[in-house]
């Protein structure tokens, strides 16, 4: 790719994207799992997805939990009860 009479490489991804999982596993009550913020079909369909499906998919997600925190400044938190180990 040329920008400005500059040769710019394209970035080769080199990695899988791998899942945001975090093991909570609880929907609220927009139907987003608490602990990734995917939607039920990104979920269950996440290794069908192509690499830069899932970097969307991550943005969405970024941008889901960010909308979260905004919304419940002030109100309690919508942390899911998961017990601890220890």
């Amino acid at each position: 790719m040329q920008q400005s009479g500059v040769i710019v490489a394209e970035q080769l991804e080199f990695f899988p994207v791998p899942s945001p999982c975090k093991g909570v596993c609880q929907v609220n009550d927009r139907g987003y799992c608490r602990g990734c913020w995917r939607s039920r079909e990104e979920r269950f369909s996440w290794m069908t997805f192509s690499d830069a499906q899932k970097r969307e998919i991550l943005r969405l997600c970024r941008q889901r939990l960010s909308r979260q925190q905004r919304t419940s400044v002030g109100a309690a938190s919508d942390e899911p009860d998961q017990p601890t180990l220890f």
